[in-house]
């Protein structure tokens, strides 16, 4: 009977308003992506993408062979690296809206659902093609599933779980966080009759089976993914401790429908069955508080309990044209916001001093890299010939190699080398390479102490006037006087 009822609770899709919005969101990245330049992640992965394997130091293949994919379908250009990620979010709209569905809510829930993809962390994450983007459809179709399986009472939805976490973990691990928390909510909230499933245990099964070869990669390669965890949260483990909370309000649009979402399923009593997916909530801010995790991890989640909330809120605006005008404004005024905040919509030569620039670092790290270019070029442009044929550059970071492989070999600059994360197993530059032009945040007694006598020639800049993470690095002209054998195990480092 109670299954019945629960039936009779489910509303059509609405394909109209939710493929309008997915549609809408893709077609806005596309339009936008040209703009303003690669962000530093994205010249990373163009290099990684060079060179498909399992996995990676600091991450699974997913992202670097989605980025090989576009390069390969529309060329080695900005717009062919971001348009898969374009394609990603619009199914995100898609996934939240169906979570709405699930949960019971109509045309309206699954509208407001679908938005959320327009606020300001989807839309950064996607706009450059990030590991996130791809992570936030896993999430959600993980907790998709999850609702299908505790809502409608069936369980063999925890197989579709397992299969999506099990692909998911080719992107990031980050979905292991996901599971847990879920896991230690079932025990400590219930309903506790779904650990005892065989689906359950047999989508748990899937999900290793599936991400066995990435696991393979880690062991066979002393767990680099931990040690890159580590060396994130030495590196940036205050600051992310002390922006976890204010973050959470910031992500999406609409922050009071994720909390409708948690006080539904802890109060009503048709939506109680999903009370372990409010409960990992607090569970999840507790352990990215402890590991010193960056504040943005629980955004899946919180766009799952967003779609949920939607259902709610539908409810509170029926039959009150000015509660659906207060929800309707609610959407486009944070919508709008996102987009301001996210996409190149502001002229780059206005943006310095801006509220984009201030909010949101992503922008500012996708300026000025031709120009940096053109000055460690201009370093290597004044060397004597026979000092030209044994140069090579190095980087501290790899935004700077990869800036340096996709705009030096038109200036006639020699290859690029790099220890940032898994550049470093990319091994030396040959021996005969003792000339090094290095890009470096480095002091000059630190720079010499890496790479040999080290005299500063240049300092990045760009002509925008946008702090990044290049501006002030120093250009250093080093000789080095022992084997790259020997220099290069100490210029490894994970951040």
């Amino acid at each position: 009977m109670a299954t019945q009822r629960m039936k009779s609770a489910r509303r059509p899709i609405s394909w109209w308003p939710v493929g309008l919005i997915a549609a809408s969101v893709t077609l806005l990245l596309l339009i936008t992506s040209n703009r303003y330049g690669y962000h530093r992640d994205e010249l990373y992965f163009r290099l990684l993408a060079d060179h498909p394997q399992w996995g990676y130091a600091d991450q699974p293949p997913f992202t670097p062979m989605l980025v090989r994919l576009g390069i390969e379908a529309f060329g080695d250009t900005l717009w062919a690296i971001r348009a898969p990620a374009a394609l990603i979010l619009g199914l995100t709209a898609v996934v939240a809206a169906l979570i709405a569905r699930e949960a019971g809510g109509g045309r309206a829930a699954q509208t407001i659902a679908a938005s959320a993809a327009f606020g300001a962390f989807p839309l950064s994450a996607a706009h450059v093609t990030s590991t996130t983007s791809a992570d936030l459809l896993v999430w959600l179709g993980v907790l998709f599933f999850t609702i299908r399986a505790l809502l409608w009472d069936r369980p063999r939805a925890w197989l579709g779980a397992g299969v999506v976490a099990g692909l998911g973990l080719y992107n990031k691990h980050l979905v292991v966080i996901l599971l847990l928390c879920l896991g230690a909510a079932l025990l400590l909230a219930g309903p506790r009759s779904a650990l005892r499933s065989r689906h359950l245990w047999a989508g748990a099964a899937l999900a290793l089976l599936i991400g066995l070869p990435n696991l393979i990669y880690q062991m066979l390669n002393g767990f680099p993914q931990a040690e890159m965890a580590a060396a994130i949260a030495a590196d940036k483990g205050g600051e992310s401790r002390r922006m976890l909370l204010p973050m959470q309000f910031a992500l999406l649009t609409l922050p009071p429908v994720w909390i409708a979402g948690i006080v539904a399923v802890l109060r009503e009593p048709r939506l109680r069955v999903l009370r372990a997916v409010a409960v990992a909530y607090p569970l999840m801010l507790l352990l990215v508080l402890v590991t010193a995790g960056q504040p943005y991890y629980p955004v899946g989640l919180l766009l799952g309990l967003l779609a949920i909330g939607a259902v709610p809120v539908e409810r509170w605006a029926t039959g009150r044209a000015g509660r659906k005008a207060l929800v309707a404004a609610g959407v486009l005024v944070t919508s709008a916001a996102g987009v301001l905040t996210s996409l190149p919509v502001i002229p780059a030569d206005r943006l310095a001093g801006s509220l984009p620039i201030a909010v949101n670092q992503t922008i500012a790290d996708q300026l000025g890299w031709r120009e940096y270019v053109w000055q460690v070029a201009s370093v290597h442009a004044v060397l004597p010939e026979a000092d030209r044929r044994r140069a090579v550059l190095f980087t501290g970071n790899y935004g700077e190699a990869g800036a340096l492989d996709r705009y030096g070999p038109s200036l006639g600059l020699p290859g690029v080398y790099s220890g940032h994360n898994e550049l470093h197993r990319y091994g030396p530059p040959p021996e005969s390479r003792t000339v090094v032009i290095a890009v470096l945040q480095a002091e000059p007694d630190r720079a010499s102490a890496m790479l040999g006598a080290c005299q500063t020639r240049a300092r990045l800049h760009n002509s925008l006037g946008v702090e990044n993470e290049e501006v002030g690095a120093r250009v250093y002209l080093c000789r080095i006087s022992e084997p790259w054998s020997a220099v290069w195990p100490r210029l490894a480092h994970f951040s």
